[in-house]
């Protein structure tokens, strides 16, 4: 008895459970089956669309519709449009602006719709003016396909123009005058190129129609020429499809294969590189993106933006970014380059401060100094700067008359920015202390700013070069000249090397750098490489070699033989002497023989084989005791190495002295000559003169030596 109650409870429980999920169950299985509602003309609104006032569950609240006096109503970016058709085939609906009256032509859209406020490739949005086009047969799977699809409708563009279209776009440009009695008002149906938009109209309203065949997207030859405006009313009235296909898409992006009407996904390979979707979706966000930009510049700059335009995200950064982003980034960019301007100015004014700083500090601690002038009186004295006497490396060189009368050599000195003015340091602080007959005096100077000359004795007779070269017109030098002249030049040396309280090396002695007076007496001149040392200091430092090639000494170039000392200036003065005496440069390419390329290689032998005809049918003139007594000095002077070289005093007393006194240096030679133990051979019994001459030989074919 008690099991049975027991079992008679458990048998009212149950059916409790039954009844009460059948209960809960019921509605949703009665309301799970499709809605369907009417409006009007409309009487197919099935899922995804609903009507306003419908149950919850029918529809999607996206493609929610109203009705309104038995009218179907779209609303539509903040905007009603009335609904026309649903076409549930092809998943589009068609809708017309609520202001177009099909018995009034002169009525115009309410509003302003474009394609830009909709946005192709995405599912943020209910609608669509894009639907895909058919894909059967074409492998969706493959990297080289390309999407299509077709716009559902043209724009049609309303212009107000000042004056009529020209004749060759009058085709395009439909006049409205006939329905709207305004003569300047006129419309253009589809996407017009830019060649086809007059300078002379403005956009006054844009909308779209689909009453003609829709065009392939993004098509550049959608626009219709020659078009009744009662057409063109009569396709307003017509209204434009839009698609909804998104409401049914499964992923990113569908297509639509016709005629079934099948909805499929477009899914091609993730490494596709050449799939519309990709870029074209980007192409769209830049074109937000950048038309916000300039937005937001207009709304900065108070200009007023007439082009109406969807604010999605993209635009809205944009626009953020054109108003607040770009004109800090402009201005800080703005402040930097004046900030780097006036450092590059500052750096530059310093710089040179500094040069006209240390010139300025040297003048004024040095008491003994030449007259200083202004660069308004150089000018004077030149007459502005007319007659140049030459020209150099370190500047130019003009005549000039002092107030007092005599003639003065004015040397305009080349502004370099890696000098830091030690040229013109270097020029003033020799020659300022040097007084001496065989060493060109320095009457003045001028520094201000950057503008700095040198003011010297006038030497009418120029350069030594042209004279001892057979230039012509040049009156030729007789023997005793030769010497005198270089006895002169060889005192002045001498001078500058033992007589002042520095020892000064020219580093640059050459025949252009001695100067002759009116009575032909040599004066050497052109400091602008000479060093100071003291007397004490036989060695001198130096941090690059200077001077001129030709005359400059071996030490110059190979450390192994000596340091660089006086004696640098001894080398040269002894391939001046060599120039002077044989009046022809020590180095000749055309020589008719190869033992005379070198011209003191040649000299030593002459001297040594006492062949006196040859050397008289070379030099054009009988040779004396006073040469020969220069070519000697001259061969002791060019020793390759510096302590094989006599000093500058020695070099004085043995030009003053007798040539029987003096006796025949060793061969010179032009570079350290090395040769090691393992590499002698049979040839190794080779006179030193064979040695010259091949080496002169190789010279002939080497043009670095040339």
């Amino acid at each position: 008895m008690v099991s049975t109650t027991i079992f008679g409870r458990k048998t009212s429980y149950a059916r409790c459970v039954i009844v009460f999920l059948y209960l809960f169950l019921l509605p949703h299985k009665t309301y799970s089956q499709p809605c369907s509602s009417s409006c009007g003309k409309i009487s197919n609104i099935n899922h995804p669309f609903r009507l306003k006032h419908d149950p919850d569950h029918c529809g999607n609240n996206l493609y929610e519709l109203n009705c309104v006096n038995n009218v179907t109503v779209l609303k539509l970016f903040d905007a009603e449009y009335f609904v026309q058709s649903i076409n549930y085939n092809n998943y589009t609906i068609r809708v017309v602006d609520p202001n177009i009256q099909p018995n009034n032509c002169s009525s115009l859209p309410r509003f302003f719709l474009y394609r830009t406020n909709f946005t192709y490739y995405t599912n943020s949005y209910e609608y669509s003016l894009l639907r895909s086009s058919s894909y059967d047969g074409i492998d969706l799977s493959s990297t080289s396909y390309v999407f299509d699809g077709i716009d559902l409708s043209r724009p049609v563009i309303y212009m107000n123009c000042t004056s009529p279209p020209s004749n060759n776009v009058n085709m395009y440009y439909t006049d409205t005058s006939s329905c709207m009695g305004q003569h300047n008002i006129y419309a253009i149906v589809g996407d017009p190129q830019l060649g086809i938009l007059e300078p002379q109209c403005r956009v006054k309203l844009v909308t779209l129609t689909s009453f003609w065949v829709p065009p392939p997207v993004f098509s550049i030859n959608n626009i219709i020429g020659n078009v009744s405006y009662i057409d063109i009313h009569k396709a307003l009235g017509y209204g434009f499809e839009i698609s909804w296909i998104l409401a049914f898409c499964p992923c990113d992006h569908c297509y639509l294969k016709d005629p079934a009407g099948d909805i499929l996904c477009y899914d091609p390979k993730p490494n596709c590189t050449n799939c519309s979707r990709w870029w074209m979706h980007l192409a769209f966000i830049l074109y937000d993106f950048v038309s916000g930009i300039y937005q937001g510049l207009c709304e900065l700059a108070s200009i007023k933006f007439d082009w109406e335009y969807n604010y999605n995200y993209a635009n809205k950064v944009g626009i953020v970014t054109g108003k607040y982003v770009l004109p800090y980034i402009a201005v800080r960019i703005m402040l930097g380059i004046i900030l780097f301007s006036a450092l590059l100015i500052y750096t530059y004014r310093r710089r040179h401060a500094s040069i006209y700083e240390n010139i300025e500090d040297f003048l004024q601690s040095n008491t003994l100094m030449p007259i200083r002038y202004s660069y308004k009186e150089i000018k004077q004295m030149t007459k502005g700067l007319k007659v140049k006497l030459g020209e150099g490396g370190y500047g130019d060189v003009y005549r000039g008359n002092l107030i007092s009368g005599p003639f003065v050599a004015i040397k305009m000195l080349k502004i370099k920015s890696k000098t830091n003015g030690q040229d013109f340091i270097s020029e003033v602080a020799t020659i300022g202390r040097i007084y001496h007959s065989n060493v060109v005096r320095l009457v003045g100077f001028c520094v201000e700013g950057s503008k700095r000359a040198l003011v010297y004795e006038y030497m009418p007779n120029g350069s030594l070069d042209k004279y001892i070269f057979n230039k012509e017109g040049v009156i030729s030098l007789s023997n005793d000249q030769i010497y005198e002249i270089s006895l002169g030049v060889a005192r002045g040396i001498s001078y500058l090397h033992q007589g002042c309280d520095m020892q000064i090396l020219h580093f640059d002695i050459k025949p252009h750098n001695i100067l002759l007076d009116e009575n032909f007496i040599p004066k050497v001149s052109d400091f602008g490489l000479a060093k100071l040392y003291p007397i004490d200091k036989s060695i001198a430092t130096l941090t690059a070699a200077r001077g001129t090639i030709g005359y400059m000494a071996p030490e110059l170039f190979y450390q192994n033989i000596g340091r660089i000392s006086h004696k640098a200036d001894v080398y040269s003065f002894g391939m001046l002497l060599i120039e002077i005496a044989s009046r022809r440069r020590n180095l000749n390419s055309h020589a008719e023989h190869s033992s005379q390329l070198y011209f003191p290689f040649w000299i030593y032998d002459q001297l040594v084989k006492s062949t006196v005809r040859e050397m008289e049918d070379v030099i054009m003139e009988e040779i004396n005791d006073v040469l020969k007594k220069i070519f000697i000095v001259a061969l002791w002077c060019i020793q390759l190495k510096p302590v094989d070289r006599p000093s500058m005093n020695k070099v004085v007393e043995m030009l003053e002295g007798d040539i029987e006194n003096i006796e025949m240096p060793p061969k010179p030679l032009l570079y350290p000559h090395e040769t090691n133990q393992d590499n002698l051979d049979s040839n190794s019994n080779e006179t030193e003169s064979d040695w010259s001459t091949s080496y002169v030989e190789e010279i002939v074919t080497n043009p670095l030596l040339k």
